[in-house]
């Protein structure tokens, strides 16, 4: 199977790692990167729950990606968790504002798969390891500076980022909105539409009333006694 022009590091760790068609080296657990120049180099596996070593992998060493498992040629690289949690990594750091306030967690990124140049970082508000949170997108140009555990952007808020995947949360929401904006259109266009009923109600009842009275000024008043001399019957 062709491998992808690009992935998502978050993809690339939920692959099973195999050898060959029997030997599993187990699922993804984290990244080999070189945050200064944005380029990741690898990652690394874990074999079992009980295993205390790693496995490390360049991604040179990626063959293809058949359903949810990665193959790869040649040997790891065996090392421990305590080794690889010294390497520099911006994963899970705290994204911080112009202000130098916190606004959010970087918790993933796209990368093209034959280089290991990073596109873009996915942010999330708070614990990325939340379910089905929002994720924004974070160029490389509104970053500034980083550090271990920290990442200095050019921005205000995660409203100043384009929204790749909303929560569910935030969906309730905006449908919400877009409902109670319905309801408004809906019940300001009923105001309107009574209101034109009764301005013409209104226009009708002055004109019933203004030609009743024209009727009634137009007819002549009568006296008894013209009416008695035109009586036959007297």
């Amino acid at each position: 199977m062709k491998l992808p022009k690009e992935i998502l590091l978050s993809e690339l760790l939920n692959f099973s790692v195999k050898g060959n068609m029997v030997l599993n080296y187990g699922n993804g657990e984290n990244v080999w990167m070189h945050p200064p120049v944005h380029r990741i180099l690898g990652w690394y596996s874990r074999p079992s729950n009980f295993d205390l070593k790693r496995n490390v992998w360049r991604l040179n060493q990626i063959t293809q990606i058949i359903d949810n498992e990665i193959y790869v040629k040649g040997d790891p690289a065996i090392s421990d968790l305590a080794t690889l949690n010294r390497f520099p990594t911006l994963i899970e750091a705290n994204l911080v504002n112009v202000n130098g306030s916190k606004i959010g967690v970087i918790a993933d990124f796209l990368f093209e798969m034959k280089t290991g140049k990073i596109k873009y970082y996915l942010v999330s508000r708070s614990n990325p390891k939340i379910p089905g949170s929002s994720r924004w997108q974070l160029n490389i140009e509104n970053i500034h500076d980083q550090q271990p555990g920290l990442v200095f952007c050019q921005i205000n808020s995660l409203d100043d980022l384009f929204l790749i995947k909303s929560s569910i949360k935030n969906q309730f929401l905006k449908k919400g909105k877009n409902i109670i904006e319905r309801f408004d259109d809906m019940k300001n266009i009923a105001s309107n539409r009574l209101e034109e009923w009764l301005e013409e109600d209104e226009d009708i009842s002055q004109n019933l009333d203004f030609k009743q009275k024209s009727f009634y000024n137009k007819k002549k008043s009568i006296s008894f006694s013209e009416n008695k001399e035109d009586d036959p019957w007297i």
